[in-house]
């Protein structure tokens, strides 16, 4: 390898051997926590409570699915890019591209739609919100990241864990108001296939689907704590399908004892459900507890997603799809770049106020790379079937199907429900797609994946001997 790539790569290493399996489980849990507070039970409004069911246990098999093909190319190709470099492995430089922006749409918008719900929780406890309290937490949470990954991370687990214990204290409480009646007093309408179970017909199901991925959205992006994991072969893995585990756990406690106890009428159209089904049952103590805890939990997401969108960046930098400069870490190994420029474009959009909006399309930039991810895992097995694979994926590419064939489903659910923000999305996808086609493709670092993991081993094979 060159001195000029090796300069090039001494610039831009990140701090290995910092989390371990359950510091990335965390990580996973605290990507989608929020969901839990909020959001899902919207779905409710489009397909009553045995629609929505429907749409939940389907997404949950998608991200099952979705997570296990992860695994085994987490496993296999342990770099910080996650999908966009199982992507650039399986389909080549423009495949990973398109792949990584994708995941780049979701975690660049999510964080945007998030602050907007931050506002509106900061507001009902205080009474302030605006542009300032979304600028306060951007600066705040982006300030703790450039402290370092390990104080980041454990700050991470700490708010998640708060978030955690107030979702699974509402779940106890209102086990003993439960009543599967309150499952199904939404009326009846007159749409295709209604019934008492699918009071808006079929139609509500899909409509309902981008409402269900709110349970498990973002937690695909455990991989990108690749090159910070202390055995990456090994945690990564164990995180993301420890991380699902619990979050089926946790989705199973919200859609069933919520609505079952506050009703699922009321509930289909609650700003915040959890509180709100507490203070049908007379717990107004533990509601109020439960609403600050909400906070934790939205802080919690905006925190890791922060954390999931810098890595990307600085990996999709690295490799020249982006500006080189975005990828330039600090001397506690931090991509500042990488963190600081996606918080100046989220906080712009965050201007709008749109959150419902912004998140539908981060929803859409998610389903379109899921479904580039699940390809890879079976191109994966097709082209290098003897790629080491530490951790091989139960069913194979039975399962990867599963997952690309849902998550195509899941995309339409979006424009079901949402027409404007998948046109949006499609907008952005087009102005980076033209991007990379009239610049950065003729600009990349190395020509392969291969290439540029073989120049990466080597600069960290020369830092460690200098050091």
């Amino acid at each position: 390898m060159s001195n000029n790539n090796k300069e090039y790569l001494a610039q831009r290493q990140l701090k290995g051997g910092t989390a371990g399996w359950l510091l990335l489980a965390g990580l996973g849990v605290s990507y989608v926590i929020s969901g839990d507070f909020a959001g899902w039970n919207f779905g409710i409004a489009e397909a009553g409570w045995g629609g929505f069911a429907i749409a939940a246990v389907l997404m949950a098999i998608m991200y099952l699915t979705l997570v296990l093909s992860l695994a085994e190319m987490s496993a296999a190709i342990p770099a910080a890019g996650g999908g966009y470099s199982f992507a650039r492995q399986a389909m080549g430089p423009a495949g990973g591209y398109l792949t990584g922006l994708a995941v780049l749409i979701e975690y660049a918008l999510a964080p945007a739609a998030i602050v907007i719900f931050i506002g509106s929780a900061v507001e009902a406890l205080t009474g302030f919100n605006g542009p300032w309290v979304y600028a306060l937490f951007y600066l705040a949470f982006v300030g703790i990241h450039l402290a370092g990954v390990g104080e980041a991370l454990k700050v991470m687990m700490v708010i998640s864990g708060l978030a955690v214990l107030a979702i699974i204290a509402t779940a106890v409480v209102l086990v003993a108001n439960f009543d599967a009646s309150n499952l199904f007093d939404v009326a009846v309408t007159d749409a295709a296939g209604a019934s008492d179970f699918l009071p808006l017909g079929w139609y509500g199901v899909w409509a309902a689907l981008p409402f269900a991925m709110w349970l498990f959205l973002a937690v695909e992006g455990v991989p990108l704590a690749a090159e910070e994991a202390k055995d990456p072969a090994k945690d990564v893995p164990k995180g993301i399908i420890g991380a699902m585990l619990f979050l089926l756990f946790t989705a199973l406690l919200v859609v069933v004892l919520v609505p079952g106890a506050g009703g699922a009428q009321a509930m289909g159209s609650s700003a915040v459900p959890l509180v709100d089904a507490l203070n049908v049952t007379g717990n107004t103590s533990l509601a109020t507890a439960v609403n600050i805890l909400g906070l934790a939990g939205l802080v919690a997401s905006f925190f890791s997603i922060i954390y999931g969108y810098s890595r990307l960046v600085f990996a999709l930098s690295r490799a020249g799809y982006l500006p080189r400069s975005l990828s330039i870490t600090t001397e506690r190994k931090v991509p500042a770049r990488a963190l600081i420029v996606p918080a100046i474009f989220g906080f712009v959009v965050s201007l709008s106020g749109e959150g419902d909006l912004i998140l539908a399309m981060a929803v859409v930039g998610a389903t379109v790379s899921y479904a580039l991810m699940a390809l890879s895992h079976i191109m994966l097995r097709i082209k290098q079937p003897d790629l080491v694979r530490p951790y091989k994926t139960p069913g194979g590419m039975i399962t990867s199907g599963v997952a690309l064939v849902l998550s195509l489903i899941a995309l339409t659910g979006v424009y079901a429900f949402d027409p404007r923000a998948f046109l949006y999305t499609v907008v952005l996808f087009f102005i980076g797609a033209a991007y990379y086609f009239g610049y950065s493709a003729k600009h990349l670092v190395a020509k392969s994946a291969d290439e540029e993991f073989a120049m990466l081993a080597d600069a960290e094979a020369d830092l460690a001997a200098s050091n």
